[in-house]
């Protein structure tokens, strides 16, 4: 493969280099934002997060991702010492700060802080958790449809490292994607437990057959924000879809394929395993849902 695209794909801004990031509570140059490297996220991965995207000066669907961010937290029993409200006024305060009015992205973390001994015992992060937030400008621009490649690697169990986390700890996903990457393709096709498609190692995965829109049960998968979109899209606009168990055999001869994530929204998959899908090009389909999806986005309040 002489190019390369990934679903994370932006074009170059040189602005990004006077970003100004938060840090628990303060607001500050990119070079000066730092953390210990006690810091349980840097140390162990023992931290949770949240990516959101700015449109036309709102955050798009802010409410569910911070209740998503803080269901994680709880599951992890990490107390992040602040109410939504309050994460969701340092996020408009770093966009202030920022002059940002559209086309930017937020990475929101939150980790269980510094640690006194650099050691896994949670009961050793005793200075409160770490709160950190970078937003950057940022327009996505992913240059053909993404490659596929099958890969060994899982979503685990929910008794191991349930999949609806969005942890810090990511290892798995990374080694997924480098396993792509050396096959040729973009990103990772996963599968779940029991051998039946389940994500990528960054996004959602729907595939279309039929004039019927298919993705993961997610029993084992992220269940992601723009996921939940575009299964409701579905359903308001008389569009089938289905939340169901099916096989690579079924992958193959899918008439589309795409992903979703907060950041691209809807991307086109092409190959998949060296074979095409479809035309190789976006399809009717994803055309369509974008559009709905980009609708959708500007009614949100």
């Amino acid at each position: 493969m002489t190019d390369h695209a990934h679903t994370h794909q932006a074009e170059e801004d040189s602005r990004n280099e006077q970003i100004l990031i938060h840090v628990n509570g303060k607001i500050l140059p990119k070079a000066q934002a730092l953390v210990s490297v006690y810091d349980a996220g840097f140390m162990l991965g023992d931290g949770v997060w949240e990516g959101i995207r700015l449109y036309d000066g709102r955050w798009a669907f802010l409410d569910e991702h911070l209740e998503r961010l803080f269901e994680a937290a709880k599951a992890i029993d990490l107390d992040i010492g602040q109410t939504p409200a309050q994460i969701a006024q340092s996020l408009r305060d770093l966009q202030k700060a920022n002059g940002m009015e559209t086309d930017a992205h937020a990475r929101l973390m939150v980790t269980r802080g510094v640690k006194t001994r650099p050691f896994q015992h949670p009961r050793l992060s005793q200075q409160g958790p770490t709160v950190a937030i970078i937003m950057e400008h940022s327009r996505p621009k992913i240059p053909r449809p993404i490659r596929l490649a099958t890969v060994p690697h899982m979503r685990g169990l929910p008794m191991t490292q349930d999949p609806k986390l969005n942890s810090h700890s990511k290892l798995n996903c990374i080694l997924a994607c480098i396993a792509a990457e050396k096959a040729g393709a973009d990103e990772a096709l996963m599968l779940d437990v029991h051998g039946f498609v389940n994500t990528t190692n960054a996004c959602n995965f729907f595939i279309v057959r039929k004039g019927e829109v298919w993705t993961s049960t997610g029993d084992y998968c992220m269940n992601g924000i723009t996921r939940a979109k575009v299964i409701r899209l579905c359903r308001d606009n008389g569009i089938p879809v289905f939340e169901r168990n099916f096989s690579l055999v079924e992958v193959y001869s899918a008439e589309e394929a795409f992903l979703t994530g907060t950041f691209g929204a809807q991307t086109p998959v092409g190959l998949i395993d060296g074979r095409q899908i479809g035309t190789g090009q976006m399809g009717p389909m994803t055309q369509r849902l974008r559009g709905l999806y980009k609708e959708l986005v500007k009614s949100c309040g």
